[in-house]
């Protein structure tokens, strides 16, 4: 149960930093008069910070187990090249006039997709999959197409009202009610 809750701890930690992820990103790239690079190599220094210096130096004090394998290093530097390649993607879209609001909604929408497929592939758990799972996922892109849809400042399809008539200014003697 203590793993349980540290695992949970972990998730919403996670959750809530990518959910920072998109709208602060793109106060940066604003900021920097829209630069697309120049917020990328932001990223790269925090990653190079948080990600390589302090798990080094935990690495050198705790005596972690484990050791560098050929195929560990393989794997793991074709991961953060993904997800070096998908903030270049995210600072792109925009680049291009895309908002946090509905582009991070596609991204973390649409991304869990590709990893359920990618590991049911690699694992080979096709015939484990139930019919649910698949709702889900179709529950999924209809909802990343909602968003895109139905996102902030999108023109709205409702059916055609009647136009408000302006009052006009009361005449000279006249009383307004």
């Amino acid at each position: 149960m203590k793993h349980l809750v540290f695992a949970l701890i972990a998730v919403a930690v996670t959750v809530i930093c990518w959910g920072a992820y998109g709208p602060t990103l793109h106060k940066g790239q604003v900021a920097m008069e829209h630069s697309r690079l120049r917020p990328l190599v932001c990223v790269g220094l925090a990653y190079f910070l948080i990600a390589v210096v302090v798990p080094m130096a935990l690495l050198w004090t705790s005596g972690e187990s484990g050791r560098w394998t050929f195929g560990g290093t393989f794997w793991s530097l074709f991961a953060g090249a993904a997800g070096a390649i998908g903030a270049l993607g995210i600072i792109a879209a925009f680049s291009f006039g895309g908002k946090p609001v509905w582009v991070m909604p596609l991204v973390f929408g649409c991304a869990p997709v590709i990893n359920a497929f990618l590991t049911i592939w690699w694992e080979g758990r096709w015939k484990d999959i139930n019919p649910f799972f698949y709702a889900g996922l179709i529950l999924v892109a209809i909802g990343a197409a909602t968003v895109l849809i139905s996102k902030p400042g999108s023109p709205k399809k409702h059916a055609a009202t009647a136009p408000v008539e302006q009052a006009q200014p009361a005449a000279e003697g006249e009383q307004s009610g």
